[in-house]
């Protein structure tokens, strides 16, 4: 699931699980957006519905027991008598997981253990694998495994592809492939004979399928729901993604308050459209923010802020398109501050760019320490590795940006809450 959807955020991924029961799967794991996007009640409530086996090994309650709506692995007999050992794993995000509520665990740990169980038990093991394609890399070279059903990365294996005779099959995401496995089993000796595996382009299914009447149903009622007025306002609040304007402006002062924190910053990006004037319903604030993100605190040196600054500035941090870190827009767009002033350096060809930074009307000191309000997503490593080595950081969840740009909105002086 991913809340980017109308559908999984109107429902709180209820309605994931009716078109899970729909296509008939019998087994599923968590992935990062099931665990970390979810409150915990939201999570623990997801699956009571479902006609389908939730398989994740590494999830834990706080006191170490294991949630009563998942197990580890299963054992599954087909027809003919083979007995299959699917296994399910999920991503390990320790500090998500424990302001949730949850405990998680090494993947790997649970899986030498689970292995070593089925081993005389099972002719096959499947993992299902929320790791990635490293991880899914590493197990089919370390371990004992028939096939991994590979996700997270969100690779595509258009044929599927033997590693140390394990298939490692993934469809890509959004449910654009459907996989497809072959296994050739000898029936008396229980031994895999062949493997094979190949991802089909859902596209190419629709001539045989008819139009589904349980989206149809899904997409009226979450519509519905989406449809919940919020705020009205007295003026449209336009954006620009390279240029500062009220709506960005206003969303960094938010961050800056809801964090506590002395300077607040986000990209202008995260915003992927303005809003008009007159009535904005819940839906309207989804569509312009449908980012799993969360807000988050930064104890943040003023050295290492300087250098952020200078990174952010450049043409090409701004027009950089982002994909992954729970970022769904197109492109980083200027990055917009409270209590923040930049003030550019005017000498021609000085290389420094700044003349100063001012902090709330001071200026930046190199070795004072700022509590920065800004967005989980800058402290992945990816944009800026300085920012993930902090030692200091409070994310707030299971808040996402868009509760924090609701909460701006209705306290915005233009506008009256309804």
């Amino acid at each position: 699931m991913d809340r980017f959807h109308r559908i999984t955020e109107a429902t709180n991924g209820q309605g994931n699980t009716k078109l899970l029961n729909e296509a008939l799967y019998d087994y599923v794991t968590i992935g990062n957006n099931e665990g970390i996007t979810l409150a915990k009640d939201h999570l623990e409530h997801l699956y009571g519905e479902a006609n389908f086996e939730v398989l994740v090994a590494n999830l834990f309650e706080r006191d170490g027991t294991r949630p009563d709506w998942a197990k580890p692995y299963t054992l599954h007999t087909t027809t003919e008598g083979i007995m299959v050992a699917f296994i399910g794993l999920t991503v390990a995000y320790p500090d998500f997981y424990e302001m949730l509520g949850w405990h998680i665990e090494d993947p790997m740990i649970h899986l030498e253990s689970i292995l070593a169980e089925v081993k005389d038990k099972a002719h096959i093991t499947v993992v299902l694998s929320h790791l990635g394609k490293s991880a899914d890399e590493y197990m089919a070279k370390n371990y004992d495994i028939d096939v991994i059903l590979g996700a997270h990365t969100h690779h595509l294996f258009e044929r599927s592809v033997l590693v140390n005779g394990t298939l490692l099959c993934c469809c890509e995401k959004w449910g654009r492939y459907v996989g497809h496995v072959q296994l050739t089993v000898d029936k008396e000796t229980g031994q895999v004979l062949k493997k094979d595996g190949r991802a089909i382009k859902t596209e190419r299914l629709s001539a045989y399928s008819k139009p589904l009447s349980t989206i149809e149903m899904l997409q009226e009622e979450s519509k519905s729901i989406m449809a919940e007025p919020v705020i009205e306002l007295k003026e449209p609040l336009p954006i620009d993604w390279f240029k500062e304007t009220p709506l960005a402006s206003m969303l960094a002062s938010a961050l800056k308050e809801w964090c506590n924190a002395e300077v607040g910053m986000v990209n202008a990006g995260v915003l992927l459209e303005g809003l008009k004037e007159g009535i904005v319903t819940r839906g309207d604030i989804h569509r312009i923010c449908p980012h799993p993100i969360n807000p988050c605190a930064l104890q943040v040196s003023g050295k290492v802020l300087r250098e952020v600054i200078l990174k952010a500035r450049r043409p090409n941090m701004e027009q950089l398109e982002v994909k992954g870190l729970g970022f769904r827009g197109k492109v980083m767009g200027k990055m917009i501050y409270d209590g923040l002033e930049v003030i550019p350096d005017k000498i021609p060809g000085n290389k420094i760019l700044l003349e100063d930074v001012l902090i709330n009307g001071e200026s930046l000191e190199l070795e004072r320490i700022y509590t920065v309000g800004t967005i989980d997503m800058f402290t992945f490593g990816y944009l800026y590795p300085e920012l993930s080595t902090l030692s200091e950081k409070q994310y707030y969840m299971p808040e996402l940006l868009r509760d924090v740009l609701m909460e701006m909105l209705i306290t915005h002086n233009s506008s009256i809450k309804l």
